[in-house]
């Protein structure tokens, strides 16, 4: 066999640490809103502030050797488009509880329309598995299924969320398997392109 160009610098895969599914809290490092065609949302980065996982993301994020690194820790909340429409009103109830989550793990805070205020501030999370099958491959990842008081996951009052099952008919998460009680984030397994997921 002939000698491949660039072997010794290519980077290996490795087997990679995964969160296991459970309650955890968060801590928001940083915070972007985002417009997109379908809607808008905030992306909430975080980290895990405290117990045996705190700071998977970073060292997750110090130990991917590729060029093409990116921090997992991240939540998309849909922001509603109050325009009055059948859809709204869930989406106007999810984002005010997420709020009100927020308002109840950080006190004196409260929320004053400006996103960047959510820096620094600690919330509850609880993470299921969640399928996917992307460009032939297939498997599951740890997502973050919905925000919650801090308080609750310190309980450990607080039950894990069912996995979420793709439908086999489309290769997109099943209607059936998708909570309604989500608060509108995911996290997006590693290949994933942002931009070419749909939100429901």
């Amino acid at each position: 066999m002939k000698r491949l160009n660039g072997y010794e610098k290519a980077q290996a895969y490795t087997d990679s640490e995964r969160l296991p599914a459970g309650g955890y809290i968060l801590r928001i490092l940083d915070v972007k809103y985002q417009s997109n065609d379908w809607g808008d949302v905030v992306i909430l980065y975080f980290d895990i502030d405290e117990g045996e996982q705190k700071g998977f993301y970073e060292r997750n994020y110090k130990n991917q050797t590729g060029e093409d690194k990116k921090w997992k820790g991240t939540y998309r909340l849909r922001v509603p488009k109050d325009d009055g429409s059948e859809e709204d009103e869930p989406r106007q109830r999810r984002f005010k509880t997420t709020v009100m989550h927020f308002e109840a793990s950080n006190q004196g805070y409260h929320w004053n329309w400006d996103e960047q205020t959510l820096k620094g501030k600690i919330i509850g999370a609880l993470f299921n598995n969640k399928e996917y099958d992307f460009e032939g491959r297939h498997g599951f990842f740890t997502n973050c299924h919905s925000l919650v008081a801090a308080e609750k996951i310190r309980s450990g009052k607080f039950e894990i969320p069912a996995d979420t099952l793709l439908n086999k008919n489309s290769g997109q998460p099943s209607e059936s398997n998708v909570s309604s009680v989500g608060d509108g984030f995911m996290n997006i397994p590693d290949g994933v392109d942002d931009e070419a997921l749909p939100f429901n």
